[in-house]
């Protein structure tokens, strides 16, 4: 609980949130963590949530959204993270209930690191006059940053992708493989990113948000719209790679086709000088030491020459 901007008490019942909330000059954060149904309606008794947000804090899967009722706003977001070795990116659902004076946060597990909040808030004790508007925003800045950091990782992923594409020896099943994961993982963070301009947007026209701590919230969606075209440009990027590859592998096999087709007509040289000499009827030079004398120079002469020729021309 705070009280004009000092935290003063934590850790106490949540049967005593309402009384403590009485006091106008108070804003109250309950954090709650894997909560069971009977856990959420003692809170909704206590703050008068709405029973479509409560059932929506309960139910898993819900798309980033700021949903506005008459006594408070209901915020969905997600957390994600980046294996480092794996490069799968995983998501970690978080709802809000946002009333005039207390913040109320809902996670499934212990996996999004609330530490990061309370940091944050603690770097800006100044802003705490602000209120709910304060804390929401350390909230959206924590989870707005996790999504730039796993934006600029798969950056980085994608950079090295295109370092083993151009590889003189490159495996194609290795940078397939990864071109998928890595568009699989863009694809997931796409879908909770690109929500989020309309949810920090909604609370920028909410009256939980002052003045004071407005600047601090264009920030914060200054972000989300770097990190939005940012993964749009990376999603064109990996297709891009993509093609890029399909181009080199046919290229390569184009080279090799050709260089098969040049040595097949240099082989054809002989092979047909020789298919004439062995016609079981006699010819000039039949039996005859320089008919073999000819016949070999006619194939070095005619082979040499196509070997020259398909050399400048780089078909060999």
């Amino acid at each position: 609980m705070y009280r004009h901007g000092v935290l003063e008490a934590e850790g106490f019942p949540i049967g005593e949130l309402s009384g403590r909330l009485r006091d106008d000059d108070t804003t109250v954060w309950v954090d709650l963590c894997g909560p069971s149904q009977a856990d959420l309606a003692a809170i909704a008794d206590e703050l008068g949530l709405h029973e479509l947000a409560v059932e929506d804090a309960l139910h898993p899967h819900e798309r980033p959204k700021l949903d506005r009722y008459d006594t408070h706003c209901f915020l969905s977001a997600y957390a994600v993270r980046l294996d480092p070795d794996s490069g799968r990116l995983s998501t970690f659902e978080l709802s809000a209930f946002l009333t005039p004076r207390a913040l109320v946060t809902v996670r499934a597990d212990d996996r999004f690191d609330m530490a990061a909040v309370t940091a944050r808030w603690d770097e800006s004790r100044q802003l705490a006059g602000s209120g709910v508007g304060f804390l929401a925003h350390g909230l959206l800045d924590a989870v707005v940053d996790g999504h730039f950091e796993a934006v600029q990782a798969l950056d980085d992923r994608i950079e090295h992708l295109e370092d083993l594409v151009f590889a003189d020896h490159p495996d194609d099943r290795h940078v397939q493989r990864r071109a998928l994961a890595l568009r699989k993982s863009l694809v997931v963070l796409r879908r909770v990113v690109l929500p989020m301009r309309e949810v920090v947007n909604g609370l920028m026209r909410h009256d939980l948000v002052d003045d004071r701590i407005m600047p601090y919230y264009h920030d914060v969606y200054d972000h989300v719209l770097r990190a939005t075209e940012w993964t749009e440009s990376l999603r064109e990027t990996v297709a891009t790679i993509r093609e890029t590859q399909l181009g080199i592998q046919a290229n390569r096999l184009n080279s090799i086709m050709k260089k098969v087709t040049g040595w097949a007509a240099v082989i054809a040289v002989p092979t047909a000088i020789t298919g004439f000499y062995g016609q079981n009827v006699p010819y000039p030079g039949f039996e005859q030491p320089w008919g073999f004398w000819v016949s070999t120079a006619v194939i070095a002469v005619l082979s040499a020459g196509l070997y020259a020729l398909f050399k400048r021309r780089d078909w060999l």
